[in-house]
C-alpha cells in the first residue's frame, strides 16, 4: 500500500500516525516488527512514559560523516550512563544479550553440547562395530609389522570420511530448515559460511574423538588370534 501511494496512515496504540518511510529489520523473539518515531511522536503514542525514560534513540548522520569521530564526540558530551554505539556494535550487544542473558541462548548452547556428545557416542558405536567386524584383518596387519600408529591413522581416516559424508547432507538439510523457519517466524536467520565452517570443524573433532576412543578396541587385535 505504501509503495503504491507513497503514503500510509495507520493506527498505533489507538492513535493515527502517518508512515513516511519503510525499512527492513526483521522480527525478533519478542517483537514481530519495529517502528522508528520522533521523540514527540513516541511520547504521544506512550503518554505514560516521560522524556527522561527513553532507553534508546537513533541519530541519522549526513552522508560522508565520520561515524567513529561523531561517536567519540557524542560520548564526550553525554553523561556516563549513556552509550553511543554504531549499528554493528548495537547488533553485537543484542546478539550477546540473547546468547548470554536469556534462557533462549542457554537452550541453544545446551542443544549444541548435547548434539556434540550424542554424535561422539553414535560415531564411536559405528567405528567400534567396524573394528570388531574386521578385527582379524587388523590383527593380520599387525602380524605383517604395521604399528598401532598406522592402524590408528586408518581409523582416523575412516572417522574423517564419516564426518564429510555426514556433513554434506546435513548442510543441505539445514539450509532448507533455515528457509522453513524464516518463512514461519520471519526471524532473520540464514546459513553463513562462518557457521558452516565452525560446524564442519566441530564435526571433524567429534569424529576424531570417537576414533580415538574406538582405538582401544583396535589395540586388542592380537596376531596370535588369527592363527
Amino acid at each position: 500500500m505504501f509503495m503504491q501511494k507513497g503514503e500510509l496512515e495507520v493506527q498505533l496504540n489507538n492513535k493515527l500516525v502517518q508512515v513516511s518511510g519503510l525499512f527492513e529489520v526483521g522480527s525478533s523473539f519478542t517483537a514481530d516488527g519495529n517502528i522508528i518515531t520522533s521523540d514527540a511522536t513516541f511520547l504521544r503514542l506512550f503518554p505514560e512514559r516521560s522524556s527522561d525514560r527513553i532507553e534508546m534513540g537513533l541519530i541519522h548522520l549526513k552522508e560522508g560523516a565520520n561515524i567513529q569521530q561523531v561517536k567519540i564526540e557524542l560520548a564526550s558530551l553525554l553523561s556516563g550512563d549513556m552509550r553511543v554505539l554504531t549499528i554493528e556494535e548495537w547488533a553485537g550487544v543484542e546478539k550477546s544479550y540473547w546468547e548470554t542473558g536469556t534462557g533462549i541462548g542457554f537452550i541453544f548452547g545446551l542443544g549444541v553440547v548435547m548434539g556434540f556428545i550424542v554424535g561422539i557416542v553414535i560415531v564411536y558405536q559405528i567405528l567400534y562395530s567396524d573394528v570388531s567386524d574386521h578385527l582379524a584383518e587388523y590383527a593380520t596387519l599387525k602380524a605383517m609389522g604395521y604399528s598401532d600408529r598406522f592402524l590408528l591413522s586408518i581409523l582416523f581416516q575412516e572417522a574423517i570420511l564419516l564426518a564429510c559424508l555426514g556433513f554434506l547432507p546435513s548442510f543441505l538439510l539445514s539450509i532448507g530448515l533455515y528457509q522453513v523457519t524464516y518463512a514461519a517466524t520471519l526471524l532473520p536467520i540464514k546459513m553463513t559460511v562462518e557457521r558452516a565452517a565452525s560446524v564442519f570443524v566441530m564435526t571433524v573433532v567429534m569424529c576424531t574423538v570417537s576414533g580415538a576412543i574406538a582405538m582401544r578396541k583396535l589395540q586388542t587385535a592380537d596376531p596370535a588370534d588369527v592363527f
